[in-house]
């Protein structure tokens, strides 16, 4: 007899990384110059944000399906707006990757992402520097190297696009956890699009007039409603099908899905986009920095076991997983929210352990580790 809540877990999970590599590509033929052409990636985060929070707005305000938060204008300036700046630099600077180097090139650049968040967190004072962790820092960024020197289109200005894209999304998800979290403010992944989205939909608003705006005045034939309506409902699909991951698996789930979803994804673009061309090196130095990623993430599941209260029994533990599960779909904060892509969003509380899917930017939960969080944001 077939376990229906198994058989829904593995379609949820399909169904992320179905729409997580649509997306991805999606954007990918929507801005290249190759292929429709729309070579505006400011342009094209801001109608993602206008739709996201359009929607965020109606379901809040109208359908009352939820209840906004109490936010006073002191969170509002201190916690939402910092967090929204991070967040709309980050989809930014990674769709503008899309216009100089290949998906392949990026998702393997992702690898980076757990380098970039222990960084900001010890930075921060979020996580406590230690040699273990250190030395798998190392190993992906090895590996990330080699990669990098075995890309035959390598692209200097993409690739610093994408990497201070990564670096400002590490950025926000420790500010997510230091400036939420210490508030007290849990927001559910409605409310957390009708606060933030609209505000990162602003701080685009300044480089779109300087940078993009003049262009866009002489291309507007190349403005197909049905295209980027499209696009955005992927976008926001996406946003939801992560909810529906995160209140179904764990976080080594999540984790396995999303190497899987990565190496899919890797070998799609090689098909849909002719161009993006992987060599042994690519791979040689991708599957180097997998392995750090994977021992990291090993380290910190035996961090958040260690963690456990050796005193707990069974049932008890059995009844918090339950609550933790129960509690899931309602908690905003870790956290890991991603990615070109992504968790967007610690193991072990620190903010390293925020990630997740950076096509779906805003959601997280405080029972995932890093683990999985790491790979709901690699993905904007």
């Amino acid at each position: 007899m077939i376990n229906k809540t198994l058989l829904f877990t593995y379609l949820y999970l399909l169904v992320y990384i179905l729409l997580s590599s649509g997306v991805i590509l999606y954007n990918k033929w929507v801005l290249s110059p190759k292929y429709f052409n729309f070579p505006f990636p400011i342009t094209l985060t801001m109608i993602h944000m206008g739709f996201s929070g359009a929607v965020a707005f109606f379901l809040v305000r109208v359908f009352k399906v939820v209840a906004p938060v109490k936010m006073t204008f002191e969170i509002y300036a201190t916690c939402v707006i910092p967090i929204s700046a991070f967040f709309a630099s980050s989809l930014w600077f990674g769709n503008t990757a899309y216009l100089h180097i290949s998906v392949a090139f990026i998702q393997m650049l992702k690898a980076l992402m757990p380098v970039a968040t222990f960084i900001m967190a010890v930075m921060c004072g979020t996580d406590k520097p230690r040699c273990d962790v250190f030395l798998n820092m190392v190993l992906v960024s090895v590996g990330v190297v080699i990669s990098s020197y075995g890309e035959i289109h390598f692209n200097v200005v993409g690739t610093v696009y994408q990497v201070t894209g990564i670096f400002a999304e590490a950025l926000r998800l420790v500010l997510t956890q230091v400036l939420l979290q210490k508030k007290g403010l849990t927001l559910n992944p409605i409310t957390s699009l009708y606060y933030i989205a609209p505000c990162s939909f602003m701080f685009l608003f300044v480089p779109w007039c300087l940078l993009e705006k003049p262009h866009i005045q002489v291309s507007e034939d190349q403005f197909n409603f049905w295209i980027f309506f499209s696009n955005a409902l992927c976008a926001l699909a996406l946003n939801f099908s992560i909810f529906l991951v995160i209140g179904r698996t764990g976080a080594v789930t999540i984790r396995v899905a999303g190497v899987l979803k990565d190496w899919i994804l890797i070998a799609l673009s090689t098909v849909i986009f002719p161009e993006s061309t992987i060599t042994g090196l690519n791979i040689i130095g991708y599957a180097i920095a997998l392995c750090g990623v994977v021992m990291y993430n090993y380290i910190k599941v035996k961090d958040v076991r260690a963690s456990k209260q050796p005193s707990e029994s069974l049932p008890e533990r059995i009844t918090k997983d339950w609550k933790l599960e129960k509690k899931s779909s309602d908690i905003f904060l870790p956290n890991d929210t991603s990615d070109n892509g992504k968790g967007s969003s610690g193991g072990n509380g620190g903010a390293s352990d925020l990630n997740f899917d950076e096509e779906a930017p805003l959601l997280s939960t405080s029972r995932l580790s890093h683990i999985g969080r790491s790979q709901l944001m690699r993905d904007s």
